[in-house]
């Protein structure tokens, strides 16, 4: 009794033919280039008809590739999984790297020990590019990044971020003046904010936004300069503006964590909000709907942000030339109870 033949396994050409389309389109989709939506569905359904596996040893032999990409986030370990924003980008970067069929890896920068470690890691080969998030100002990641020439993107936009790297992030300024402006065209008079994270873009690009909305009645007696986006920040800060100025009527806090604690700290000082304190945030996080009340704010489109640097990522993988000027998503501001 003769053995069946081994069934022949499908190949790019036979996507290729089925779909109606060249070899190189079809590479295109399979490495997480860009091809039109149109061509994209057929290939997609080719791929099912004609039953592709794709080789990943065979590929990775060849290309000398991992699959893998980094996600390097700078952010103190006590606050990175506390982080709603970093969460949802981080989950935004993955789900189009799998779709991409390429692993994340999460890198988790505090130190300068810990930038040493990861520029040893970057350079060996164990992923083919990296996403960076949260680089402050002078951030040594910076130049580790632009010295290895890996395909990278970054989401913000620290000053000295070479133009040969694309970054993907929000207009903060636009955005912060925005906000502060409707807060003030609802009848507050002694505004203040909350500051936080002055040593990244998008701290100090929130600053100047308040700035430019107040004027000449911005008073900077009335910034409290706190480290980080978080809850605690926010009480401490809340605190001080209130031993400043008694008499604070509207507050600008950087996040919505921080709105938080300063809901907390106005609680603790028999301060209604809205009816005695306006407060706004920033983010349109998980914190602003869990808050009491819930935070007027400016959504920020975290999952989008992860997806599109992700995006950019494996465009330059498989071999396209990518604009390097950045891309800034839109940030609407979603008004509710607390001002």
């Amino acid at each position: 009794m003769s053995r069946p033949k081994p069934q022949k396994r499908a190949t790019v050409h036979d996507i290729a033919a089925a779909a109606g389309v060249s070899r190189g389109t079809v590479s295109r989709v399979l490495n997480g280039g860009y091809v039109s939506a149109e061509a994209r569905a057929a290939i997609e359904a080719a791929i099912t008809d004609v039953g592709y596996v794709p080789n990943n040893a065979a590929r990775t032999l060849k290309m000398r590739r991992s699959q893998a990409v980094a996600f390097v986030a700078l952010e103190p370990h006590s606050l990175f999984l506390d982080d709603p924003n970093i969460g949802a980008i981080m989950l935004g970067a993955n789900a189009a790297l799998s779709l991409a069929d390429h692993q994340m890896v999460s890198l988790v920068v505090e130190s300068a020990r810990d930038t040493e470690r990861v520029a040893r890691y970057l350079s060996g080969g164990f992923v083919d590019g990296a996403i960076v998030v949260s680089a402050r100002t002078r951030d040594p990641i910076i130049k580790v990044i632009a010295d290895l020439r890996i395909p990278a993107a970054f989401v913000g936009h620290p000053p000295e971020l070479s133009d040969s790297i694309p970054f993907v992030g929000i207009d903060n300024v636009g955005s912060a003046r925005s906000i502060t402006a409707r807060l003030a065209a609802s009848g507050r008079r002694r505004i203040g904010m909350i500051a936080a994270a002055l040593d990244r873009d998008s701290g100090l690009d929130r600053l100047t936004g308040f700035k430019n909305a107040l004027g000449t009645e911005f008073d900077p007696s009335l910034v409290a300069d706190v480290p980080h986006y978080d809850y605690g920040s926010g009480v401490k800060g809340m605190r001080l503006l209130l031993e400043r100025e008694p008499a604070i009527d509207g507050v600008f806090a950087a996040s919505d964590a921080i709105a938080a604690g300063a809901l907390e700290a106005l609680r603790e000082a028999g301060r209604s909000v809205p009816g005695d304190v306006g407060v706004v945030g920033f983010d349109d996080s998980t914190w602003a709907v869990r808050c009491q009340p819930q935070l007027s704010t400016v959504h920020q489109p975290a999952k989008e942000l992860g997806s599109f640097a992700a995006q950019l990522v494996l465009r330059q993988l498989a071999g396209e030339q990518v604009e390097h000027h950045g891309e800034l998503l839109d940030t609407p501001i979603i008004w509710r109870d607390s001002a």
